[in-house]
């Protein structure tokens, strides 16, 4: 009997301008890499929302992606700063949810670096998959509680992005 290996689920939000023409330039040159990331093509990675990091682990993601341009590069001026904070805030309120940091990661790619994003999916792919699956929608029957904190947090962020104007 053999066993199945198991496949994580994993979304990508990716840079229009960098990182998903890398991933198109892996495509058309032919380099292998995990099938595992469904990706989100974006503007910019400035344009990746907290929100949409957590509705994607909701709704089943064992991990998630976000690629965009090399800090410096980005076509939106300093965008991809944001990113940078917003990556660090994120992956302290995903920790404090109970969900491993390693589940999310941050990837900086230009349109002539399809061969480091490709092995950056591998990696990440390998990574999510010796943590299992998240299966972190199905935790919330038991711990309702985490939906109060979520909904909690966002709230705070908005009230701090109305002060921030």
């Amino acid at each position: 009997m053999q066993r199945e290996i198991y496949e994580p689920k994993i979304v990508g939000f990716f840079c229009n301008w960098c990182s998903y023409r890398a991933a198109d330039g892996a495509g058309t040159a032919r380099i292998k890499h995990a099938p595992n990331v469904r990706v989100v093509r974006l503007m910019c990675s400035g344009r990746v929302d907290p929100s949409f990091v957590i509705k994607a682990f909701s709704l089943g993601a064992d991990g998630v992606l976000v690629a965009g341009c090399h800090p410096g590069e980005c076509h939106y001026i300093e965008q991809n700063y944001k990113t940078l904070r917003r990556f660090a805030l994120l992956r302290h309120t995903l920790r404090a949810l109970g969900i491993s940091g390693r589940r999310l990661r941050l990837v900086w790619a230009s349109a002539a670096e399809a061969v480091q994003l490709a092995e950056a999916i591998d990696a990440m792919v390998e990574d999510v998959r010796t943590l299992g699956p998240l299966r972190w929608p199905a935790n919330w029957a038991e711990q309702n509680a985490h939906l109060d904190d979520v909904e909690k947090i966002l709230l705070e962020h908005q009230a701090a992005m109305e002060v921030g104007r």
